[in-house]
């Protein structure tokens, strides 16, 4: 593929990077193949589980959790979010998006085609 990188469009965001978390692996995997295979997301990378300190109703909390890395078009988010909401186990699930400056255009455009 040619043409101008991400990198040469200068405010071009077409893209996502969507971080959650969640408890345990079961729910990790069902989550990232529900995206996927919705075309919510293009690719969902699971992270093993690491451990969570926050504040939690003026409590510090520690816990397990799986992070899911989400990458997904700019135009899905909107859908990525509700559904994640509505499936998350969690009452106030994290969920985070980054935009996505820069990269291979090539993988920039497969993000593209998958979440059409």
């Amino acid at each position: 593929m040619t043409g101008a990188s991400a990198v040469d469009r200068p405010g071009a965001t077409e893209h996502l990077l969507v971080i959650t978390t969640v408890d345990d692996e079961g729910t990790a995997r069902l989550l990232a193949g529900e995206a996927v295979e919705q075309r919510l997301a293009a690719c969902v990378h699971i992270v093993s589980a690491g451990r969570s300190v926050y504040l939690w109703q003026g409590r510090v909390e520690e816990a397990s959790e799986h992070t899911l890395l989400i990458k997904t078009a700019v135009t899905r988010y909107g859908a990525l979010q509700d559904w994640l909401v509505q499936r998350h186990p969690y009452d106030t699930p994290e969920i985070i998006a980054l935009p996505i400056t820069a990269g291979l255009p090539d993988y920039l455009d497969w993000i593209r085609q998958c979440t059409r």
